[in-house]
Formats: structure tokens, C-alpha cells, sequence
């Protein structure tokens, strides 16, 4: 039988007025936001009023995009969506991890405004920037990137798209180097150099922090974004993973490769944009994918997957 995989979208998408329309379309999606606003007050009013600066402070991004890709998620299940597997890209893993059981509604966003705050504070530290470099081989990539001290490849994210981040200088001579081998380099509206050691302090705050969170066996087969394997049940496993995803690679190449191993043939993405829906079509030719963000996109996903068309 067609498996169906259940993807949570990460930090870029964010959007002014995101999450609204999920809001007053299901009581389950509204459920999510309503539970935020008791812990952070505001949260809802920043997806659906703030201006695409403040949503692009990752102090702010963070919690936001987390309560629309659970919205969404949420609202999928509401109709009756059972996902075989989940994975989130980034920040969209806490959101997999709250959605799959092993975080409490409640300790899932604590989680993920601390892990904000933790990214917040490393970067301001430590500056840097991201990129995305295209149409070069990964190894190509991890070459270049090798011929600079401040600069590491961190996304794996498709065939011929590699993010990589670092100190802002050598990130400029990285995309000329980059120019210069036949491939193209994008600049990422990012606050800082995310999954490479420049986050080392944020990782290691993490795992300090994960020390007093509870934490559960998944409910659903889940991946994680620093092994590109399932997470297991150990406790002690799961907190590390959830602690170094943010110093180190998203391998989100590998886990849809996987997947599609494994029999999915449908992706679904949960959260603003379609990021993540561009890159599976680039890795899994021939897959449905589909991604849920606001009411006309639930309607046409629950559509497809319960009536069975596109």
C-alpha cells in the first residue's frame, strides 16, 4: 500500500498573515495557536499582523513557523490524515517531535522558543550568514568549503542544492569560488550561520536545557535531521538528537530518499510555502506532493487524499 509522509516545513517561508486562514478553519489548528498565546502571549497576533521583519528575527520566526506547521498538521489529523512517517526540516523537527508524540503540546513550544533564544543569542555573537550553492555535486561542495576555516556545508537538501554558512567574508569568496566551478550561489535571508559550529554554544545550551524535559518514544516513525535515520526510544538518544541538529548537517536528501525506500509515494508538507515541496520533487521524481498552509491548500490536500484526486 502507498505510504504517506508527513513533512514540517523550517525557517525562510514566513510570511505575514501566515497561519490565519488555518486558524478559522479548524478548531484543531486553532487549538495550537490558542495554546501558544497562554505561554507566550502575541504569538498568534505575530503570524497574522507582524511585518516580515520582525517575523524574520529568529527569536520570533521560530515559534511562529512552528505553530503554523502544527496548525496544519493538526488540522490533516483533525479530517482524519494518518501519516506512516514524519521528519521536519530544522526547527520543523520540533514540531515533528511534539506531532509524533515524544513532546507535549506544551513542552514542544516551550522547547522551541528556547531553542530560538538559544540561536539568537549564539548568532549574535558570532555573526554569519547562509547560502544556497546549485549545480554543484556535494562534493564539490565539501571541497570548496574545505579551502576556508570559517565556512562548512550544512543543508544537504536535493540533488544540486547544498546550503552552507559561515563568516560572512569567506562566505563571499566562497560564492565567487563557487562561480568559478560552474555552480551558483544565492544569499539566504538568514540571521546567522545556522547548523555549523558557529551555533556550538546553542547546541550545548540545548542540551542542558533537554536535561529537565520529559521526553517519550515517537508514536510515529520519525526522523531525525542529524542521522537522516529514525529516531529510536532511547531517552538519552532522542535528547541528543534534538540538541546537535542545531551545530550540525540537515541530511534532508537522505531522509526522503529514505522514505521513498520505504514506500512513500505521497509528501506532504505542513507550513508556510512550499520549500520543502520543491525539493522532493527534486529528489523523488514521480512522487505526489503536497503542501498544506491555509484553507483553500487543506481543502485541496484532504480533497486528494480522501477523494484520491489531485
Amino acid at each position: 500500500m502507498d505510504k504517506i509522509a508527513l513533512l514540517f516545513s523550517g525557517q525562510g517561508a514566513q510570511y505575514s498573515g501566515m497561519g490565519k486562514e488555518l486558524y478559522d478553519a479548524s478548531p484543531a489548528a486553532k487549538a495550537v495557536f490558542d495554546l501558544a498565546d497562554s505561554i507566550r502571549p502575541g504569538t498568534s497576533t505575530q503570524c497574522f499582523s507582524a511585518s516580515k521583519e520582525d517575523l524574520s528575527l529568529t527569536i520570533n520566526t521560530q515559534p511562529c513557523l512552528y505553530c503554523v506547521d502544527l496548525a496544519a498538521a493538526e488540522a490533516l489529523r483533525e479530517q482524519g490524515i494518518r501519516p506512516d512517517f514524519v521528519a521536519g526540516f530544522s526547527l520543523g523537527e520540533i514540531a515533528a517531535l511534539t506531532f509524533s508524540g515524544v513532546l507535549s503540546p506544551e513542552e514542544g513550544f516551550s522547547l522551541v522558543c528556547r531553542r530560538a533564544a538559544f540561536m539568537s543569542e549564539a548568532t549574535a555573537k558570532t555573526g554569519g550568514g547562509m547560502a544556497a550553492v546549485l549545480k554543484l555535486s556535494p562534493e564539490q561542495v565539501d571541497s570548496l568549503c574545505a579551502g576556508f576555516s570559517q565556512v562548512y556545508p550544512v543543508n544537504y537538501n536535493c540533488p544540486g542544492q547544498i546550503a552552507v554558512a559561515g563568516e560572512k567574508n569567506q562566505l563571499a569568496e566562497l560564492c565567487r569560488a563557487v562561480q568559478e566551478a560552474g555552480g551558483k550561489a544565492v544569499p539566504l535571508a538568514v540571521s546567522g550561520a545556522f547548523h555549523s559550529p558557529f551555533m556550538d554554544k546553542a547546541a550545548e545550551k540545548m542540551a542542558q536545557h533537554l536535561q529537565n524535559v520529559p521526553v517519550r518514544a515517537p508514536q510515529l516513525p520519525l526522523y531525525a535531521n542529524l542521522t537522516a535515520d529514525l529516531y529510536g526510544s532511547e531517552e538519552a538518544g532522542i535528547r541528543h538528537n534534538i540538541a546537535q541538529q542545531i551545530n550540525h548537517p540537515v541530511r534532508w536528501q537522505a531522509i526522503l530518499e529514505d522514505m521513498a525506500a520505504q514506500g512513500v509515494t505521497t509528501f506532504i508538507e505542513a507550513g508556510a510555502g512550499k520549500t520543502l515541496t520543491g525539493l522532493v520533487k527534486k529528489t523523488v521524481p514521480g512522487a505526489k506532493a503536497i503542501h498544506v498552509e491555509n484553507a483553500a491548500t487543506l481543502a485541496s490536500a484532504i480533497s486528494s487524499l480522501i477523494g484520491g484526486n489531485e
